[in-house]
């Protein structure tokens, strides 16, 4: 059995990352119904579940309506933000996608929102809006040191592991990384490769946690030479991984 992930645009630039064969499929974040339904219905597929990350309007403003239409099982963090008829999860569970007969374990990651989850396997990640290709969420509720626990744990994922996030931001994302590191050859060679993809209207996603690991400035915070980059381009003392997420975190809701 073959399994597909497919993205699923949605509202502005969102994805919802539809997980199918020929027969099944499950959705993550469908913040509208209509491209679900469209997608089942040209397919021929029958939704089998709905996995949620957190409880934002643009990751959950189709779930009531899918859910009351196709009676299915919805996974989602511990929030009562959240409606529907819902399986609350949080880490140290893991779910079992059983018409596809694939397992998901569950991560914990707030630092975007309190009850911020995401779900991996040794395939995939599906990481909402903690983590995006180069970059990660903004700050709505959660504090620094509390973001870089979180993002600690996605980088210490096997660096093979496919990452399906919630927004098409790869492109700003970029740019914000070439200004903290304007020298960085890596950075202008990620960009134009991206840019070609989205002169295509084709996603920049998935990436991988190489790829992060590697080019993300949110994942390098512990770094010392590159938080002395950053220190250097800001002009402020910078000398651990929370100050230095802090400081790229306001640079990038500034930027």
């Amino acid at each position: 059995m073959t399994i597909q992930i497919t993205p699923l645009k949605a509202l502005n630039d969102n994805y919802i990352w539809a997980i199918h064969d020929k027969q099944y499929c499950y959705v993550v974040d469908p913040g509208e119904a209509k491209p679900v339904n469209q997608f089942i219905t040209d397919n021929q597929l029958e939704l089998a579940g709905i996995l949620i990350t957190h409880h934002h309007y643009d990751h959950v403003g189709g779930l009531v309506a899918l859910q009351q239409r196709h009676q299915v099982k919805v996974w989602t963090p511990d929030d009562d933000r959240i409606e529907g008829d819902l399986i609350r999860v949080t880490e140290q569970d893991d779910i079992y996608l059983e018409k596809l007969d694939i397992n998901l374990n569950v991560l914990f990651i707030p630092g975007h929102t309190l009850s911020h989850i995401a779900f991996y396997n040794d395939n995939w990640l599906f990481c909402g809006d903690a983590l995006f290709s180069l970059g990660c969420g903004r700050m709505f509720e959660g504090h620094p040191a509390m973001f870089v626990e979180s993002l600690d744990k996605i980088k210490a994922l096997p660096d093979h592991i496919q990452v399906y996030c919630g927004h098409e931001y790869t492109l700003d994302n970029c740019r914000f990384a070439r200004a903290v590191e304007p020298d960085s050859k890596p950075l202008k060679e990620f960009y134009q490769k991206t840019a070609a993809l989205r002169e295509q209207q084709e996603p920049s996603l998935p990436s991988l946690i190489s790829t992060e690991k590697q080019l993300n400035p949110f994942l390098r915070t512990d770094d010392k030479p590159f938080q002395k980059q950053v220190q250097s381009q800001l002009n402020q003392p910078i000398d651990n991984a929370i100050d230095c997420f802090a400081a790229l975190r306001q640079w990038k809701d500034d930027f």
